[in-house]
């Protein structure tokens, strides 16, 4: 199966928040409102269309989401800019199959090139290894939810990004109303 990965487009806006509701729907640890953040954030300031993508098949049917938007890693005297991975959404019918991976990739890329250095994500501890991902304990970054440390991680997109980085993870207001 051939798949895409493109930015999201004006009228995709529904088809994505069905999707994100259907992948969350079995989804113990979540509150089933994701589809809701995503509507926020598309309207709040740290969106960067450019880091909402889509996976669409041959027939142009999407069947996935990823979604970075900035957030905050910040210190008693320093704060430095991140990008937040929520959601990463691939419809039931079409999970595991790489696509996840796919958008994933696709967004760290085009993060990259946008001169981002790092991204953090709460998620599943033995999925986002795979991709770099590690422990923000190790780099000195905590998060302001009550998780396990193992589902804390954070990558960095350029080598050394966090070097100078350590803090609390700072979300912007949409992930809170």
């Amino acid at each position: 199966m051939n798949i895409n990965i493109r930015q999201e487009q004006s009228g995709d806006s529904p088809i994505i928040y069905s999707l994100i509701e259907r992948a969350f729907a079995e989804v113990q640890e979540s509150d089933h409102r994701e589809q809701f953040l995503v509507e926020r954030l598309h309207k709040s300031n740290t969106f960067v269309p450019q880091l909402s993508l889509v996976a669409e098949t041959e027939d142009k049917e999407i069947v996935g989401y990823i979604l970075l938007t900035e957030v905050e890693i910040a210190s008693e005297d320093r704060v430095a800019i991140s990008l937040g991975v929520a959601p990463l959404a691939v419809l039931p019918e079409f999970q595991r199959q790489g696509i996840g991976g796919l958008l994933l990739q696709e967004a760290h890329q085009r993060a990259t090139i946008l001169g981002y250095g790092s991204a953090v994500l709460l998620g599943h501890k033995d999925y986002y290894p795979r991709f770099g991902y590690r422990k923000t304990i190790d780099f000195g970054i905590k998060f302001p939810f009550d998780v396990p440390a193992e589902c804390c991680m954070v990558i960095e997109l350029r080598p050394n990004a966090l070097a100078k980085v350590c803090g609390t993870v700072r979300y912007p207001d949409a992930f809170f109303e």
